[in-house]
């Protein structure tokens, strides 16, 4: 006999992800060509400069003792030195800066030090599921909005209803956005910088997209944006950007007096990132120059070959200008789940379908740009078999 599980515990909804891995393999051994394009997981490497970097701190036995929340004051450095270059934002490297392990970590646990049982928190649907996740085992209540292509998949926040924005803390976004590759225009941001302010809210901004992105767009941080700093905790990674979601290294900036809050919470949960893994991470940001912009023109060609093949087979396919994903209307009259069954089942394509992603992301299917073009254009073709 096992103890009874929690009520949060049961509450939870299946992580997106989960089963996957497992069917991959078990049609992988049926002999089965499985294209998995289902997690934002690409097959680059990380950057050399990464590498070198780890294999010089492994070396070092300084490296293999306790972080903690301070971490390596090294990485704190170039984070600050990155943030001031890329978003003209200055940063406290000490204060203003903490350490993560992968920016899910952080994500998940703020609520844990600001939510009381029945505070709320305002959260885009479709999501990232840690939002969902963190704020209902932290004990609040997590307030679905659903992002919609008549809002150009934005919270609408002049439409929420003054009841949940009332009872809300936190208000979580995501741009440019995960699942629905969406941009804000600066205008929203700074309307939603303005939206806290008045109604006493924390901006949980997640940036982990800021540096995927093509055609001459530079996503910004809400820490540019005029008073995002008093009111806003902004997350970045080292998973999407420099191809290393393996490594879990991310960090959050803002607010001296907000990182404060996060960096006692997670004090409690864990004892930092391997410092290893932060002295790789800031050489990885001392190569961002000659780096990423090589790396980001990757995802360039395999998002115009995988937009190029889709439209081929007759998918009415928006053009994303950021993030390593598609997000392609559903074009059969079933749902989601079912599509993306059939397309597993019968085509060994793996897919995410929007509604994993919460009710709000039905009629939707999400394909990462995580292979090659020749592979992505191959995956599009065996979908385009689906349709009637």
């Amino acid at each position: 006999m096992h103890p009874e599980t929690s009520d949060r515990y049961k509450a939870l909804p299946p992580y997106p992800l989960a089963g996957i891995p497992e069917t991959r393999r078990r049609l992988a051994a049926e002999g089965v060509d499985v294209i998995d394009l289902s997690a934002g997981d690409a097959d680059l490497a990380p950057p050399p400069a990464a590498v070198k970097g780890l294999q010089d701190a492994v070396e070092d036995p300084a490296m293999s003792r306790y972080p903690f929340n301070l971490g390596l004051a090294a990485f704190r450095h170039e984070v600050a030195v990155w943030m001031k270059k890329r978003f003209g934002v200055d940063v406290d490297p000490e204060k203003e800066i903490l350490p993560l392990i992968g920016s899910k970590d952080g994500i998940a646990h703020l609520p844990f030090g600001f939510l009381n049982p029945g505070d709320a928190a305002l959260i885009p649907d479709p999501g990232y599921q840690p939002y969902k996740g963190g704020v209902w085992l932290a004990g609040g209540d997590p307030i679905l909005v659903p992002l919609r292509p008549e809002n150009d998949f934005l919270i609408p926040l002049e439409e929420l209803a003054p009841d949940d924005v009332s009872r809300s803390k936190l208000l979580y976004l995501n741009y440019p956005n995960n699942p629905t590759t969406a941009l804000a225009p600066r205008e929203y941001l700074k309307e939603a910088v303005e939206f806290c302010h008045a109604h006493d809210l924390l901006l949980v901004y997640d940036n982990a997209y800021s540096e995927v992105a093509f055609d001459g767009y530079r996503p910004p941080s809400i820490l540019e944006i005029e008073g995002g700093r008093e009111v806003s905790l902004e997350f970045h990674s080292f998973s999407k950007t420099f191809n290393m979601t393996g490594w879990r290294m991310g960090w959050v900036a803002g607010d001296a007096a907000l990182v404060g809050v996060l960096a006692k919470v997670k004090s409690f949960m864990d004892t930092g990132a391997f410092l290893g893994i932060q002295a790789a991470c800031a050489a990885a940001l001392r190569s961002w120059d000659e780096w990423v912009p090589s790396n980001i023109e990757t995802f360039r060609r395999r998002r115009d070959a995988a937009v190029e093949g889709l439209e081929a087979e007759g998918f009415d396919v928006r053009v994303p200008k950021a993030t390593m994903y598609l997000w392609v209307p559903v074009p059969t009259r079933e749902a989601s789940m079912d599509f993306c069954r059939r397309a597993l089942e019968q085509e060994g394509v793996i897919v995410l379908p929007g509604s994993a992603m919460g009710k709000g992301g039905e009629g939707f299917f999400r394909m990462a740009l995580t292979t090659s073009e020749e592979r992505l254009r191959l995956a599009a073709s065996r979908l385009g078999r689906l349709l009637p």
